[in-house]
């Protein structure tokens, strides 16, 4: 298996839509639309790539300078545990550069998962939920 990783390229939305909900991802995805507007709407999108298969997703909204949140990280089931995800999140890292903070939300499933890579966990946090 050879993962190529890339953040020039914005996965088609239907591969979009198809890693999600093959990683079980909490997103809209039957909402094509929006799909597509949250990724028109962020800069930072890394993806990886299995040959032409969409495998894994970091997408973020940063200012490259101070803060960047971290608001997608999907890896398809089958390659889970192949360091795809941890690769997503050190190059999501190499691209803001180490004056900017990466935080990001967890799925309650993914509570375990970001520790192991290094992540620390806050108790600090507050958000309005969405009303739609």
């Amino acid at each position: 298996m050879h993962i190529q990783y890339k953040n020039d390229t914005i996965p088609a939305t239907q591969d979009i839509i198809a890693l999600y909900d093959n990683a079980v991802l909490n997103r809209p995805t039957e909402d094509r639309e929006r799909i597509a507007r949250m990724y028109e709407n962020s800069n930072l999108v890394i993806s990886a790539w299995d040959g032409d298969r969409l495998v894994g997703v970091a997408r973020s909204l940063t200012d490259y300078c101070f803060c960047c949140y971290l608001s997608d990280l999907a890896v398809n089931k089958d390659y889970q545990a192949a360091g795809i995800g941890k690769q997503l999140v050190a190059l999501t890292q190499e691209a803001i550069g180490p004056q900017t903070m990466l935080l990001l939300l967890s799925a309650p499933t993914a509570m375990e998962y970001y520790p192991k890579i290094g992540m620390t966990k806050l108790d600090n946090a507050f958000y309005f939920p969405r009303k739609q």
